[in-house]
């Protein structure tokens, strides 16, 4: 019996464990007999860590613990088993050869309160890494802290905020945001005190300058847009809309979200950006989803550099070392350095395709954008009949007569194999299901889910009744999402399995 079983022998069951595999004696794991001082611990432990009642564990054989956990593996969808053309998300596969260089000793091993003689190597690919986000997007400097898209626009607005005040003793009151921008705009304006106005696009989806310069003053701190823009559009009018908040003293901000569209194709530097986060799991393929980790770095221009998260790393006569000495720093935004092993995932896969490669992803993420655009557009609404970047909107339109919603259309092509595009997003389309190929896919893939959905159009036209009752083919079907919103079941109790 092990100090664990010991500890809680004797303890009263509250309830009795109700598991549907769950069989009195079974266990999953052999254990050592432990030495006598393990009990003397367990024995002088304060009673506020000893638990009273005995946990709720399913008592099952390994065998079955390996099953249930296999089985689960199978039954979940992921980039390594099919195409994932979830729009703005950027599902894009990870390179095995990321995984083997961030499973090396030296940075696996590697604690951060090393004395830095022993961080060289990871200091040195962390200032380099700064470097190359720096040039591909030409900005000046470049923090690796934050620990997700998100967060990277939360430090970015935080960094902006903090250089008014320093210029001018005053954050302003309010942000500009398109209504084609990134959906975490708004809440990174609030979580900074500022308040948000909208900027609606024109009939071509973009931002107009006029619309920009009609409400830019002086209160407004700058503009938080999406360039390319969530409708998958190129936002051409960039260099005319930064000169009108630059003249009124503001800073432009530029959501990476969609950073996969244009490397090596322009900077959003040059295009007058003052401050952008990249995502790195979206543009440099580092693992995406499921809680984590992320990572979110933020570049700025040459005046705001003063004013990034500590520590910073510097460099001098080829020794790394690490500095706190920033007065104008908006101060640490997470522990340590950031999550690690996402940078030197990125970091490989920059070095892997070097700025060749890097265009080339972006030639092809748009190249399958337009082909799906082409194919599809006869079959379904298109929310802007003109060339895309990296994502294509089409709509529900021509089904709503039928009664078939975008809803019902991603839940058929579930049937099919693939995972739904984004749905009902961005706002500013009604019925959208934005998809974005990535350059991972090849034509053959493509030709697949775009087979799929013009079977899904032709099944519209001939039996919709079919359609609105998907999927069928999955392990669960179709749930009442009305109630799962309003009550959701967030965790699983034994008394209900009763």
């Amino acid at each position: 019996m092990t100090v664990m079983n010991r500890a809680i022998s004797g303890l009263v069951m509250e309830e009795p464990l109700i598991f549907e595999r769950s069989r009195p004696g079974r266990s999953a794991f052999s254990l050592p007999p432990e030495p006598e001082c393990a009990q003397e611990a367990v024995d002088n432990l304060p009673d506020r860590f000893l638990r009273k009642t005995a946990p709720l564990l399913p008592e099952v054989s390994e065998l079955d613990a390996v099953r249930h956990f296999t089985r689960l593996s199978q039954w979940n969808y992921g980039i390594d088993t099919g195409m994932y053309p979830l729009g703005s998300c950027t599902m894009k596969y990870n390179p095995r050869v990321n995984e083997l260089t961030s499973r090396l000793s030296g940075f696996t091993d590697a604690h951060p309160y090393l004395p830095e003689g022993r961080l060289q190597g990871a200091l040195e690919l962390m200032y380099e890494l700064e470097r190359y986000l720096g040039e591909i997007c030409g900005l000046d400097a470049v923090t690796l802290q934050p620990a997700a898209g998100a967060h990277g626009e939360f430090t970015g607005i935080r960094v902006i905020r903090r250089a008014l005040i320093e210029r001018d003793g005053n954050p302003r009151k309010a942000m500009l945001i398109p209504d084609s921008a990134h959906g975490t705009n708004p809440a990174t304006c609030t979580l900074n005190g500022y308040d948000t106005i909208q900027i609606n696009g024109g009939p071509d989806g973009l931002v107009s300058v006029e619309a920009v310069r009609e409400h830019m003053t002086e209160d407004v701190a700058g503009i938080m847009i999406t360039n390319p823009n969530t409708l998958g559009l190129f936002e051409e009018n960039m260099l005319e809309i930064a000169k009108v908040v630059h003249d009124k003293g503001g800073y432009v901000y530029c959501d990476g979200a969609n950073l996969n569209a244009i490397l090596g194709q322009t900077r959003p530097g040059d295009l007058g950006v003052d401050v952008m986060h990249y995502n790195l799991h979206k543009t440099f393929s580092t693992p995406h989803g499921g809680g984590g980790p992320g990572s979110g770095p933020v570049g700025v221009c040459k005046e705001l550099e003063p004013f990034l998260p500590v520590p910073r790393i510097e460099k001098n006569n080829g020794r790394f070392s690490i500095s706190y000495d920033r007065d104008l720093s908006v101060g640490r935004v997470k522990a340590f350095f950031g999550n690690f092993g996402m940078l030197v995932r990125a970091y490989t896969y920059i070095r892997e395709h070097g700025a060749p490669g890097l265009k080339e992803i972006s030639d092809m993420a748009v190249l399958n954008a337009n082909y799906i655009l082409a194919r599809l557009k006869g079959h379904f609404h298109v929310a802007h009949d003109r060339h895309c970047m990296h994502e294509c909107i089409v709509t529900d339109k021509k089904a709503l007569p039928k009664g078939v919603k975008t809803m019902d259309i991603a839940k058929r092509l579930m049937d099919y194999g693939f995972h739904p595009p984004t749905v009902y997003f961005p706002l500013c389309v009604q019925g959208a299901l934005m998809i974005e190929p990535t350059e991972s896919e090849s034509k053959q893939s493509i030709d697949e889910f775009v087979e799929s959905m013009i079977s899904i159009a032709e099944e519209v036209e001939e039996a919709p009744e079919q359609i609105l009752d998907a999927p069928f083919k999955t392990k669960v079907t179709r749930m009442d999402e009305a109630t799962a919103a309003r009550k959701p079941v967030l965790r699983w109790s034994p008394s209900e399995q009763e």
